[in-house]
């Protein structure tokens, strides 16, 4: 049977790696959706915006196109057919890409590119509300959290492996800035998808996220 599992849960929970490990071992697609709004926020970012609720956001967007696209085991994100992948890592699509996710005209570009993959299963995402909003009627819905501590730990190695440093206290308040604003928007917050799977990341190894998941999805048919 070819599912369709949704792992949602706030920043530095674990959800990007280890979705991409339960695609892996139950041979899936794992789609990144964040990616997807990270590549919109680099073209507002390229044509000189960075106000995300500005007239100026929605209008840099118009006539964009973007796409997965998978090579083997990777998603590559393409804008107008160009593979961005690396780019819309930067910490300036970084600190646009959460205000510019709650637009809901964003949200509506979005939301049939995101859908279109699983229309066979077999498909692994992760965000904030795949499975709330996005796949609501999703085979396993995964809600990955853990100490905000620890996830701004998490996140600090993730920043200095791309170069950047910053002191743990300062990821922490970005950490936890980011939860409240996620929380309590008022369009797709973050939220417990209905009939979702929570899973506490504090203290786990990714193997050890990936084990317990793959086990549940193999326990309904995967």
């Amino acid at each position: 049977m070819n599912l369709i599992i949704t792992i949602d849960g706030p920043a530095g929970a674990g959800k990007t790696t280890t979705a991409r490990g339960v695609a892996r071992e139950l041979e899936y697609r794992y789609l990144d959706t964040g990616a997807l709004y990270r590549a919109l926020a680099l073209a507002v970012l390229r044509a000189g915006v960075t106000d995300a609720f500005s007239p100026e956001a929605l209008k840099a967007i118009e006539g964009h196109n973007v796409a997965p696209r998978w090579k083997d085991d990777d998603m590559q994100v393409l804008l107008d057919g160009v593979d961005v992948s690396g780019e819309i890592r930067s910490p300036e699509v970084t600190a646009l890409v959460s205000p510019l996710s709650a637009v809901p005209e964003v949200r509506d570009v979005l939301l049939e590119i995101q859908r279109e993959p699983g229309q066979d299963g077999a498909l692994v995402l992760d965000g904030r509300d795949t499975g709330s909003v996005v796949f609501p009627d999703a085979d396993l819905k995964i809600y990955l959290n853990a100490d905000s501590r620890e996830r701004a730990g998490r996140r600090r190695l993730e920043l200095r492996r791309a170069g950047i440093e910053k002191g743990l206290d300062d990821v922490l308040q970005e950490i936890e800035e980011r939860d409240r604003r996620d929380s309590s928007r008022p369009l797709a917050p973050l939220t417990f998808p209905d009939g979702g799977v929570e899973i506490d990341t504090t203290g786990l190894t990714i193997e050890e996220q990936i084990t317990r998941i793959v086990a549940l999805a193999r326990s309904r048919g995967a």
